[in-house]
């Protein structure tokens, strides 16, 4: 039997399915874009303006056409204003501003030991602490996690001027904050992690269950920006973005080596992911990939000028009526005939997701590869500006050059070792491209032991009522499943 507390609090969802649907149709991210067809149409404005300086500035080998890179990396003085890489951002992740404003904080000490009690001078240590930080590394270093990394809010992570390689257990966690930059780092190998009392900020240890063995996982978080990384040979998923997440971008990295490479969405019946916005722009997805580049849920997704090299079930995924809009990118299928298809809807039939809005723009198709849209109004997503037409994929080489890790090799290898700093790309050689004076030097700081962690002063992700609302939805769907069962 119902419990009577459940019927009271459930009554107007139950006695009014029509109610539940439109509750769960409606539900918002406070931190969503209103407006997401505006944020594809300047991530075009911004492309088209800086493959326009191409043509202008053809003497200028620092011109790219990508503007993310474009925006910072023709100034030879740019490590002298690190951050004013926090202003090259496109796409849903814009906002993003990491330790902007904060000090630099560099990372001398490559150990992980003590992950209740960890070193000044170590990646944790810094990560952890309350106010922005822009975390640099003094030398190229590896290093061996003991367990997940938990960022807080407003902190960068800048691999620029050294080779930094992250591996181990657990990896690189993103959970309940806001402001992450991931720049410019290696992170491969990375295993499941078991329970344990790990330090969160300066004055609050948290015990954490186990991970997966993600390479970077993104849960309940906003305005995160993971660019210029290499990624690779992970337990789980190599990016996972889930629970309620959005405003992030995922740009400039190079993944390869991996089953299920990309997550974003934690499951069909989370509806909070209905809010979840993701711009995917300039990566390449390489060798030895299989699927989910990305598989997506409920959101808003634009992938755009990404070159897809390889995949072996499907490149592009989802369920639960995700909108994706695809532009611009190079697909390049393989050989087995029953694997052409770019797309993979799952967990529906043709009569579930043919209202799905799936779009291609620009797109090109290399070796019989073809992606099948689906969704109504697909011709009028530009209507409103003539001048932000999709860009085509004619200079994908051009736009993805640099993707992954710069200034070393850039992507992981197929003979990484977990011992060594340095490998060869996938084609034999270094990868080695130098941008300017990567130097940094000097010491670890210690900023002391004051500080809150992130929730108890910080903004609200979530609106209380959203909250209530999505929990309502679950348990309401829970109760009834179980009353129907007996």
């Amino acid at each position: 039997m119902i419990p009577l507390i459940c019927i009271v609090l459930l009554f107007p969802l139950l006695i009014s399915p029509s109610l539940l649907i439109e509750a769960a149709d409606n539900l918002t991210l406070c931190y969503q874009h209103p407006n997401p067809e505006a944020v594809v149409q300047e991530v075009q404005r911004r492309i088209l303006s800086s493959t326009s300086n191409v043509k202008v500035n053809d003497q200028l080998s620092c011109i790219t056409g990508n503007p993310i890179d474009d925006c910072w990396q023709c100034d030879p003085n740019w490590a002298n204003d690190r951050q004013h890489l926090a202003d090259c951002s496109i796409g849903f992740g814009q906002g993003a501003i990491g330790g902007k404003g904060g000090q630099i904080y560099v990372v001398t000490d490559s150990s992980d030991n003590d992950v209740a009690d960890p070193k000044p001078g170590t990646l944790r240590f810094a990560v952890i602490q309350v106010e922005p930080l822009w975390i640099v590394f003094s030398a190229n270093m590896q290093i061996k996690l003991s367990h997940q990394l938990i960022v807080s809010s407003f902190k960068t992570i800048d691999g620029r001027g050294a080779n930094v390689y992250v591996t181990g257990k657990g990896c690189i966690t993103v959970q309940d904050v806001s402001n992450v930059i991931i720049h410019n780092i290696h992170v491969y190998n990375c295993v499941p992690s078991g329970s344990a009392a790990i330090r969160v900020s300066p004055t609050q240890v948290e015990h954490k269950g186990k991970s997966d063995g993600d390479g970077i996982s993104i849960h309940h978080s906003r305005n995160i920006w993971v660019d210029h990384c290499a990624v690779s040979h992970c337990t789980d998923g190599l990016i996972d973005v889930t629970e309620g997440s959005t405003a992030v971008t995922i740009s400039n990295n190079y993944f390869s080596h991996h089953d299920k490479v990309m997550l974003l969405g934690h499951s069909d019946n989370f509806m909070l992911d209905k809010g979840m916005q993701v711009t995917i722009a300039f990566n390449h997805f390489g060798v030895q990939l299989v699927q989910r580049m990305p598989r997506c849920r409920h959101g808003y997704f634009h992938v755009v000028n990404n070159d897809y090299t390889e995949w072996k079930m499907y490149a592009i995924g989802g369920s639960a009526a995700p909108t994706i809009i695809s532009e611009g990118n190079r697909y390049v299928a393989p050989n087995d005939a029953s694997s052409k298809q770019v797309t993979k809807r799952l967990d529906g039939d043709q009569g579930d997701w043919a209202g799905w809005e799936w779009r291609s723009d620009g797109d090109l198709m290399v070796n019989g590869a073809y992606f099948l849209p689906s969704g109504q109004g697909l011709n009028n997503l530009y209507a409103k500006d003539s001048g932000a037409e999709p860009k085509s994929a004619a200079m994908i080489d051009k736009l993805t050059f640099s993707a992954g890790v710069l200034g070393g090799p850039r992507d992981n290898g197929d003979q990484i070792s977990q011992n060594r700093g340095t490998n060869s790309d996938e084609n034999g050689g270094s990868g080695d491209r130098t941008f300017g004076n990567y130097g940094s030097g000097g010491e670890g700081i210690n900023y002391g032991n004051g500080g809150i962690a992130f929730g108890s002063g910080g903004e609200q992700l979530l609106s209380t009522a959203n909250i209530i609302l999505s929990l309502l939805i679950i348990l309401t769907f829970q109760i009834i499943a179980s009353y129907v069962q007996h």
